[in-house]
């Protein structure tokens, strides 16, 4: 999955392979930073404070040692111990002025990335998820905004802070004793070798661990989505066999990048503190011969504490800089993958209501990634309020002439148009909002009964539902759920027959109320009684509408103004159930097979 190919395939820029440095990775954070800039300015100005503050604090230590205990004055000991607390003070407020700007802001930044990244996903095509697993992009929004979580806000403006601390103190190292000083800027140094060299490793590292906990999330997603089939065929042990490995490898990513980020981390902290052991062996000799005062090697030890400490600091806090920038990447490559739709700058509008009448020319079309047309040459009028069938054999094309229709691909060649008007000419969205799609597999949300049928229609009424759910001849196994219309259908409708979820379906086109209907094989699944049921439903909802039927039983072909036979991606013939039996080509050949096996076994098979 995470490979540059699979990317192109999909249409990401070429910035966006996962090959691009962590710099530019975290760059593409800017866009979500730049509306709290004040805010993060406030956050960074309270964040000097306390940097200063903390600085201040070793001037205090060396008046306490110098001009408190020196001196012997009680009077200047008490006023070294006041300036002490007051800088306390005014640190503790900056702290907390800091902590909550900047954590508060981490938070709104990780809030706006998840709406934004699952918004761009809304606008994607369907042949973007039919490349991509979505457990992979559930773990992009969610382990790997975790792991941004931890860093913007809190790891960002402590790396800050550290970062600032280090250089006040080296500032002030300076000032205290330039002899000293010097030993501590060829120690600053050395610390940057372990970081320079560890630390792109821990990057590619954090990269690949994300991957790994992606495959595990797409993987778990999958087999507890179709656990009726994982038991019904036994398959546990297996599963329970590819889960621990997923599992294990990324243990194992996650193992190689706590190791690598530990030794970057005691590396940089042996290199410090040695620093800081020559240095006060030095300056302890320094003291002995008179040429520093004991408060001023105190300032100094303290001076160069801060720079030890602010050196293991920030590298422990640049371990998670580049994890977190490799979980940005994979945020960034999903924000940067553009819809293959080609929908120009200025787009056509269609009527407000259309009549419905549907024209393809032409057709040609292959889906991406084959070379094989799934559409060719393929032409078909559709005039307002008239009933079509498709039908043919399996991959004759028709599912995707449907899909054409709601502009999830763009053809190769020839055009579709409503009213007249080149839909490839117009926004999909308001192409899609003239089209009402049935499929032989209606999906149910996990929401209530009242919910699931206002899907098309959000703003619509409880009688406006109600109407329709009795028009769809669902009303009656309504009313016998527990909760009626507030009833909770689970995760995609488990607790309802086939029957009753495609009347739910029918009951959500009919209240969406558009001109130009799709039916996906609606009743190709059910049985007599649930047939007869959506039978009676779907002729309700076909009522002066456009209606595209995709239909596998003989008795549903039958009932259309005209069958149009599909066979390889092309019209084979058209015309009425009698004058297509008369010709006694494909259709009569698949309808006497249909005849022939409901006689023997009284199971359809596709027409």
């Amino acid at each position: 999955m995470n490979n540059p190919e699979h990317y192109a395939a999909q249409g990401i820029v070429d910035g966006a392979s996962p090959a691009r440095s962590s710099l530019y990775g975290l760059a593409g954070l800017a866009r979500f930073l730049s509306p709290y800039r004040w805010r993060i300015a406030a956050g960074m100005l309270a964040l000097l404070i306390a940097a200063g503050s903390v600085l201040a604090l070793g001037q205090g230590l060396r008046q306490v040692i110098d001009a408190g205990f020196g001196s012997r004055s009680g009077a200047q000991l008490n006023a070294t111990l006041a300036f002490v607390i007051g800088v306390a003070v005014v640190m503790s407020l900056a702290t907390f002025a800091r902590f909550q700007l900047m954590m508060t802001t981490g938070e709104r930044v990780i809030t706006d990335i998840r709406r934004a990244v699952f918004d761009h996903m809304l606008t994607l095509p369907p042949g973007f998820f039919e490349g991509t697993r979505t457990g992979e992009i559930i773990s992009r929004l969610t382990s790997d905004v975790t792991v941004l979580q931890s860093v913007i806000g809190w790891g960002v403006s402590m790396f800050l802070r550290y970062l600032l601390m280090m250089l006040g103190a080296l500032v002030m190292l300076v000032i205290t004793s330039p002899k000293l000083a010097l030993l501590i800027l060829v120690g600053v140094p050395l610390t940057l070798v372990p970081i320079l060299t560890i630390g792109r490793r821990v990057r590619r590292q954090s990269r690949e661990s994300q991957d790994r906990v992606a495959d595990v999330s797409s993987y778990l997603d999958e087999a507890l989505h179709e656990i009726r089939t994982v038991q019904s065929y036994g398959h546990e042990a297996e599963d329970r066999r590819l889960f621990g490995e997923h599992a294990e490898a990324a243990y194992a990513a996650a193992v190689r990048r706590v190791r690598d980020r530990a030794l970057l981390i005691a590396a940089v902290m042996l290199i410090a503190f040695c620093s800081v052991g020559v240095i006060l062996w030095i300056g302890g000799h320094d003291v002995l011969d008179g040429h520093l005062t004991a408060g001023q090697l105190s300032a100094f030890v303290f001076y160069a504490a801060i720079v030890a400490n602010g050196a293991a600091a920030t590298s422990e806090i640049w371990g998670d800089v580049l994890r977190a920038a490799g979980a940005t990447e994979r945020i960034v490559e999903l924000l940067d993958t553009r819809p293959s739709l080609a929908i120009p700058a200025q787009t056509v509008s269609l009527a407000p209501r259309v009549s419905g009448a549907v024209s393809i020319e032409s057709l040609c079309f292959a889906y991406p990634g084959r070379e094989d047309l799934a559409l060719e040459d393929f032409s078909l009028e559709i005039a307002p309020g008239e009933r079509v069938a498709l039908v043919g054999p399996s991959g004759a094309g028709k599912s995707t002439v449907l899909a054409l229709l709601l502009r999830f691909y763009d053809a190769r060649a020839g055009r579709i148009c409503i009213d007249g008007i080149d839909i490839a000419l117009c926004d999909p969205l308001e192409v899609r909002r003239h089209i009402a799609l049935v499929p032989q597999d209606p999906v149910i949300f996990a929401a209530s009964v009242i919910d699931n049928v206002r899907y098309g229609c959000p703003g619509a009424s409880e009688a406006a539902v109600r109407s329709a759910c009795e028009a769809a001849q669902a009303l009656e196994f309504i009313e016998r759920l527990p909760g009626g219309f507030n009833a909770q259908m689970g995760e995609r409708g488990v607790k309802l027959s086939g029957g009753q979820r495609q009347r739910l379906s029918i009951a959500r086109a009919l209240l969406a109320d558009r001109e130009i209907l799709l039916l996906d094989e609606a009743t190709s699944s059910l049985d007599a009684e649930s047939e007869r049921a959506v039978g009676v439903a779907l002729e309700r909802l076909e009522r002066g509408r456009a209606t595209l039927v995709i239909a596998h039983r003989l008795a549903t072909v039958q009932k259309a103004d005209r069958i149009v036979v599909m066979e390889q991606g092309r019209v084979h013939a058209m015309g009425s159930h009698d004058s297509l039996m008369r010709e006694d080509g494909l259709y009569a050949h698949l309808a006497r097979l249909q005849f022939l096996d409901m006689k023997e076994t009284t199971a359809p098979l596709h027409v």
